[in-house]
């Protein structure tokens, strides 16, 4: 039994650490977001809504400056206020913001955002473990070892993630009639908009595919679909 301590351990940090997280997050977006109240992505909204046969899309500013979307694990969509001010100041369409909903509905239909709570869990848990294990065998490399491949775990779940998040955003445009052209004009605008991308890393230790494989992806599923 005393074997298999440490990694019930690293189980019990992982699960602990995925509640608190869990928790943190969800005061913070409560703390620090209202809904959105622009009138031409509401416009866009209710049409994404209609082709889903749902009442309503609701949608919340977060108030951070990172460019980003967010879907929370309870479900709610949410955009950032650098995401929104990029918008306002035209930098990015309202078309363009609506795929990012799109994407992010995508998350929240395929089970993703509370997926990633759970994979996040147990990545703790494993890279825990691994610590505990590597760090008898291999003192001092041991943890960075663990942190390596747990990253590179994540890493590869995220991706898979974004594909089948793309794929659902540009099913879900077509159908409401926006079209997947402001899917993939955004993803060109990206980088310069977010800055966070540096060119040199590694892409699969990339937490999104590389912007020409998903328009690539994104054009395949068009052409389908179109046929």
């Amino acid at each position: 039994m005393l074997k298999f301590t440490p990694l019930l351990l690293a189980v019990l940090y992982g699960f602990v650490t995925w509640w608190f997280s869990a928790l943190r997050l969800r005061r913070e977006l409560d703390a620090k977001s209202t809904e959105l109240a622009d009138a031409k992505l509401r416009a866009l909204t209710t049409r994404m809504a209609k082709a889903l046969d749902a009442d309503k899309i609701r949608v919340n500013i977060y108030e951070v400056e990172p460019v980003n979307g967010l879907a929370a694990p309870d479900g709610r969509i949410f955009i950032t206020r650098g995401f929104y001010d990029q918008y306002r100041a035209g930098k990015v369409s309202a078309e363009e913001l609506a795929s990012v909903i799109a994407h992010e509905l995508g998350h929240v239909a395929l089970g993703h955002a509370r997926r990633r709570m759970i994979d996040f869990s147990g990545q703790n848990a494993l890279r825990t473990a691994l610590i505990m294990v590597l760090g008898r065998f291999i003192p001092g490399l041991g943890p960075l070892l663990a942190g390596a491949v747990t990253s590179m775990l994540a890493a590869r779940l995220s991706r898979s993630d974004e594909y089948e998040a793309d794929e659902y955003a540009t099913a879900l445009l077509m159908k409401s009639g926006i079209g997947a052209g402001p899917q993939k004009t955004l993803f060109t605008k990206l980088e310069d908009l977010t800055k966070s991308r540096g060119s040199g890393q590694l892409a699969w230790l990339m937490s999104h595919p590389k912007t020409e494989e998903r328009i690539a992806a994104i054009e395949k599923n068009e052409a389908r679909w179109l046929a």
